[in-house]
């Protein structure tokens, strides 16, 4: 049997349980800046992912967002329900589906784009002593 001291070590050491409790509580805050927009944050994130000089195929969004590409279209479906983007055939390969952002999804994004900022400032300004920069960095290296 493990000792409970080694439970208390994990507790206090694991990445894994930090990143995720960090993300979820920037998650919570982000959802509840964005609902009255009736996004969540992955929404937000989605649709930004696709606002893009060409309309982008659905491996490189599901890439740039670490979902397999069934729980990405799960996520579209509600997003494009609300006419927020499209789903087309891509005209260079019939087998392919590319993902369009439409007037009214870049409309939202715009209203809901400053709420964003404002947010990403406060919890920023609420830790001075880190330098988010490179701890963005520090993510993107372990991603």
């Amino acid at each position: 049997m493990l000792p409970f001291e080694t439970t208390l070590m994990v507790k206090d050491r694991c990445l894994c349980l930090h990143v995720q409790r960090a993300a979820r509580a920037l998650a919570r805050r982000f959802d509840e800046e964005l609902r009255p927009f009736d996004l969540t944050n992955g929404q937000f994130s989605l649709l930004m992912s696709l606002n893009r000089p060409q309309p982008p195929a659905m491996g490189p969004v599901a890439s740039l967002l670490a979902m397999d590409r069934t729980t990405l279209t799960a996520a579209l479906k509600p997003l494009e329900r609300r006419g927020l983007l499209k789903i087309a055939r891509d005209p260079n390969d019939r087998r392919s589906r590319i993902l369009i952002l439409t007037d009214n999804g870049r409309a939202l994004l715009a209203r809901a784009l400053p709420i964003w900022k404002s947010t990403h400032e406060e919890i920023e300004e609420l830790t001075p002593s880190i330098d988010w920069d490179e701890f963005r960095q520090s993510l993107r290296a372990v991603s």
